[in-house]
């Protein structure tokens, strides 16, 4: 079985526009890639380590283990053998109480993808090959997120180019959310259901090049 990790925040974890709640597995992007490639054949698991308001490499000052950098290669440990990683992260980066741009954002993305290249696996067991994704722009924010998420389009412009620029001069692959889908209609930040199943959809194609083809 190959196991592919993705690594994230909100926006994987699913949670449902408006409220606390979160759709389930078959509903989520992760859950739709799965249940895609299972049908095409694969022997494969995606396994979701996502957390709410988890941000590249900076601290929530409300909220502890918010900083993605911390406890990352363990989480590589723990799950391995891995045949990919999938990064999806950044719009934390932009909450209200912080002053980040999209060039900070991607140079929180470069340290992590350091640490996931350097993760300490057992003797044998391969490093995976890891897919950078870019969220979907956000809109302004409304609803229970609108304070929390206050000025973060603005600040957040640019993001997918500069985590594109990231994974070509890492050479590494990149699917940019924004452009098969828009940000949430509801919040302006997560995504819809029916933008869980675009995604999931749209990244089978890629997952299967880096992963099936290469076994």
């Amino acid at each position: 079985m190959q196991q592919i990790l993705v690594y994230g925040d909100s926006l994987s974890w699913g949670i449902i526009p408006g409220t606390r709640q979160r759709f389930s597995f078959a509903q989520r992007w992760p859950g739709v890639l799965e249940g895609c490639l299972i049908q095409k054949g694969h022997d494969v698991r995606v396994i979701e380590n996502c957390l709410n308001g988890r941000r590249t490499v900076f601290s929530d000052p409300y909220k502890e283990g918010r900083d993605g950098s911390e406890g990352l290669a363990q989480v590589m440990e723990i799950n391995a053998p891995l045949s990919l990683v999938i990064v999806v992260l950044g719009t934390n980066d932009f909450q209200m109480m912080h002053s980040n741009n999209a060039w900070s954002s991607a140079q929180g993305i470069v340290k992590l993808l350091d640490i996931i290249k350097s993760a300490p696996i057992e003797p044998g067991m391969p490093v995976p090959p890891i897919l950078l994704v870019a969220p979907p722009p956000m809109s302004e924010p409304k609803g229970p997120v609108k304070d929390k998420f206050l000025g973060a389009k603005e600040k957040s412009s640019g993001l997918s180019d500069a985590l594109r620029q990231v994974a070509e001069d890492r050479g590494l692959a990149f699917f940019d959310m924004g452009q098969v889908t828009a940000s949430s209609r509801v919040d302006g930040i997560h995504l819809d259901e029916d933008q869980h199943a675009t995604v999931g959809n749209a990244l089978v194609e890629c997952v299967e090049r880096l992963v099936v083809e290469q076994h």
